[in-house]
């Protein structure tokens, strides 16, 4: 096998291309390999992801069920109080979540009382000992130190799909103003969180093009999600067929090799994959899951706590514990 234990960050789109197109048994084989060079095989991060301001989005994202514009029948709720937010993150952390993301349905973050109360719920999370993390759209240099200074330890801004795929996609927005966003939290001091999802008619190269997007930023992002499109009826991808949850396998196994030190992130898609295809994730590298109380995640069908529970008992697998202060990530 090839040296992939070494963190590069000057990765070429061949070489991509070549990690990825193995035979899957074999790519599989390598990326276990470097997941036991970085991380513990047995532990998964259990995160909690609460939407704290549900729908009425004004971006065109055409897999959101959030988006307005679309008649998807999602029931838009006003910003949570900082009580509601903090009794639901101490509910997450006692039920074993070491990191908790609060969302917004927001296209971006604006300097009102609702950002200052966004930044109340951070302090307030940040205080129990969870890592917090935030995805609230499009960020500002300012308002990421605003989060900062508040304690906030990750920010979420996924790239979603390659550049040359993106405004087939989305169009309220450029792929570069996402770019802009993710150095605006890295400036900040903020864990990057960003990844994206397959199943939205785009190619193997378009997917193969986001990794390398990913992978040759000047640092890797600490988190890389890896999200299976979640079919949401009223919107323009309601019809895409389910990914094959082999195409998942593959692109995890690709990331956890060329982002060895990142946590990546079994995202969307899971209420539709068995047990055994998730345990082949995990064979692959992925070391975090989503749980939330409502089954949800965000505005789509996720497992139960309890089957993740006994998911974990059948595999070997067991919570990550994460020792964490209330100090966030200092600046690279």
């Amino acid at each position: 096998m090839n040296n992939y234990t070494n963190l590069r960050n000057d990765w070429t789109i061949s070489e991509i291309e070549a990690i990825y197109n193995q035979p899957l048994l074999e790519l599989v084989y390598q990326a276990a390999t470097v997941h036991r060079t970085f991380h513990k095989p047995d532990e998964v991060q259990v995160c909690t992801l609460l939407s704290v301001k549900t729908g009425g989005c004004p971006e065109d994202c055409s897999y959101c069920g959030q988006a307005a514009r679309y008649h998807t029948g999602i029931t838009v709720k006003s910003l949570m109080s900082k009580q509601d937010v903090v009794a639901i993150a101490q509910r997450a952390k006692d039920a074993g979540s070491s990191r908790f993301c609060m969302a917004a349905a927001w296209r971006e973050v604006r300097d009102n009382r609702d950002f200052d109360n966004i930044l109340e719920m951070v302090e307030g999370v940040n205080a129990l000992g969870l890592e917090v993390c935030c995805t609230l759209g499009m960020l500002s240099e300012s308002q990421a130190q605003r989060l900062q200074e508040a304690g906030l330890y990750a920010y979420n801004h996924n790239l979603d799909t390659s550049k040359e795929h993106y405004e087939e996609i989305i169009t309220t927005r450029t792929f570069d103003n996402r770019l802009d966003t993710l150095k605006n939290v890295r400036k900040a001091g903020i864990s990057v969180c960003s990844g994206g999802i397959i199943g939205l008619g785009e190619t193997h190269a378009d997917r193969i093009n986001m990794l390398h997007t990913l992978s040759t930023l000047p640092q890797h992002p600490e988190s890389v999600p890896v999200n299976a499109l979640a079919r949401v009826k009223g919107t323009p991808l309601e019809d895409l067929p389910k990914v094959d949850s082999w195409e998942m396998v593959r692109m995890i196994a690709t990331a956890r090799i060329i982002m060895p030190q990142s946590m990546v992130r079994l995202s969307a898609g899971r209420a539709e994959m068995s047990t055994e295809e998730q345990s082949w994730c995990f064979m692959a590298g992925a070391n975090s899951i989503f749980t939330s109380e409502s089954e949800e995640l965000l505005v789509t069908p996720n497992p139960r706590l309890d089957d993740d529970r006994k998911m974990f008992s059948v595999l070997g697998l067991k919570p990550m514990v994460k020792e964490k202060s209330v100090q966030t990530i200092p600046t690279a």
